[in-house]
């Protein structure tokens, strides 16, 4: 008889989770408090408008690719992605603008051309970053930091070796302004800290990892939005024979001996082998196990970033837009002293505007522009966001007329927003933040949640909130560590 899995939760490393235990034996059970699976990583749709909801950058596609291989199946018959000429589109407030074309070389003369930055520092960076990638993902993305074979295998052996080449002694501004002879260059690469919801002036450095995932690699969009990185997974899911129950919130983790034994839903109990949570590690020890110790110096992180983002139906065709376009602030130090340390809004924020519609043309009626325009703001503390999100709207408003040269109020004849507040509620996200804890110090990554309990036999962790980290890679990742884990469990049986 097959052994049983209940996963809680299906966002994207849910999803991957089931389909990976699926293909070890597993009978899987899925749980899902909302009525949809993808958990940020849905739709909305607004009168003749799609959105992508959450997510908007899709890097490492083989990660969704290796799903369907190891379920026997082409990716391609099942998921479709092209990948971008142009990574992103950057304007300033002086009339610069910047393509960063997936051709190294290209984007390198670009910059040299329009902001005066040597070529040359542009391919060193980009060397450099991948020279990070190389020593680090091994550690930090592919395995888990919480065993001990993590930390004596050849390949972390040889990165000891690199310390001081890796960025981990300083942070990303201060590395990048040794990199960069221009500032705008520098507030470039300082956007990846954003990545996962972190300050460029406070995390390591060796966050100029993410460069490699955009530059060296590729940056992609699948060719029906990002939702469907969600849809395939899912569908694969159920192939497999996955049993899904929708709007179905677990009350709580059944626990007996110190062994995860089953779940707690709606009054009934549900009894497996293995309890998997992809629930914000958080909310689930205040909620599903409230009842165990909790692990209070993880609980206690400092928060990520959150998001204010207005999903925008525009009745206008913007030509110098393109798929990922950012219109940067004149102060990002400033900027990122509001977010994280006076957790209100900066009245001069740099916008980020996502147009799925400039690849799938029919996410907006002929001629129009589905605009998903978004600003990193503080995770939810408690301010004053009614009045906080009327402002920042129309500070959004006026930097975008000012940098295009519109009315842009005039033009937006549907409108939905999502904020911090909303953000947790609908994704039981502490805080609304996007990311789980921040990456603002050098420990950070060994503050993250293990992938398994420490005092639970049986219960295991994957998603945002816990190790590797938060984006749809290191999601996925994070399920692949995870079944890699419960595999060695039962073998060691």
């Amino acid at each position: 008889m097959s052994k049983k899995a209940i996963v809680i939760g299906a966002g994207i490393a849910g999803l991957a989770a089931a389909v990976r235990l699926a293909n070890k034996g597993f009978q899987v059970q899925v749980f899902e408090a909302n009525a949809y699976p993808g958990g940020k990583l849905s739709e909305i749709e607004i009168k003749g408008y799609r959105f992508d909801a959450g997510p908007s950058l899709f890097t490492l596609p083989d990660q969704v690719e290796e799903l369907f291989r190891i379920s026997g199946k082409n990716p391609s018959d099942h998921f479709q992605y092209i990948k971008l000429p142009v990574a992103c589109h950057y304007f300033w407030e002086d009339g610069n603008q910047v393509k960063a074309w997936a051709d190294i070389n290209q984007f390198a003369d670009e910059v040299e051309t329009k902001l005066g930055e040597p070529a040359d520092n542009v391919r060193k960076a980009l060397k450099s970053s991948a020279f990070i990638y190389d020593h680090l993902s091994p550690l930090f993305m592919h395995r888990s930091l919480h065993k001990l074979n993590t930390w004596t295998n050849k390949e972390a052996l040889k990165s000891y070796l690199k310390m001081g080449k890796l960025g981990i002694f300083s942070t990303m501004n201060k590395a990048n302004e040794k990199r960069f002879v221009q500032p705008k260059m520098v507030q470039l690469f300082n956007r990846y800290a954003t990545y996962n919801g972190s300050n460029p002036y406070q995390t390591p450095a060796t966050l100029n990892i993410i460069p490699h995932l955009e530059f060296n690699i590729g940056a992609f969009f699948p060719k029906n939005g990002m939702h469907d990185i969600t849809l395939s997974i899912y569908r694969l899911a159920l192939e497999l024979g996955v049993d899904f129950t929708f709007n179905a919130k677990v009350d709580e983790v059944l626990v007996d001996n110190h062994k995860a034994s089953g779940v707690l839903v709606n009054g009934q109990k549900y009894l497996a082998d293995i309890i998997v949570n992809n629930m914000d590690m958080v909310n689930a020890y205040k909620s599903i196990l409230r009842k165990q110790k909790q692990p209070k110096l993880l609980l206690n992180q400092p928060k990520s970033s959150s998001a204010l983002i207005f999903y925008w139906g525009i009745k206008k065709n913007f030509a110098e837009l393109d798929l990922h376009n950012i219109l940067f602030s004149d102060n990002y130090r400033e900027e990122f002293e509001h977010i994280f340390h006076k957790k209100t809004i900066y009245h001069d924020p740099t916008v980020y505007i996502n147009i799925t519609s400039v690849y799938k043309p029919d996410d907006a009626p002929k001629g129009c522009m589905n605009w998903f325009t978004m600003i990193n703001v503080p995770n939810n503390q408690g301010q004053e966001w009614d009045k906080m999100i009327i402002e920042a709207r129309k500070n959004i408003i006026a930097k975008i007329n000012r940098i295009l040269k519109t009315d842009i109020e005039s033009l937006i004849e549907v409108e939905d927003v999502l904020e911090p507040r909303t953000i947790e509620s609908r994704t039981s996200s502490a805080n609304g933040a996007l990311y789980g804890n921040s990456s603002n110090n050098m420990y950070a990554a060994f503050l993250r949640h293990a992938n398994y309990s420490s005092t639970i036999k049986n219960l295991y962790f994957c998603g945002g909130s816990v190790h590797p980290g938060g984006g749809i890679p290191l999601c996925l990742l994070s399920a692949k560590i995870m079944t890699e884990m419960v595999e060695e469990n039962l073998e060691a049986k």
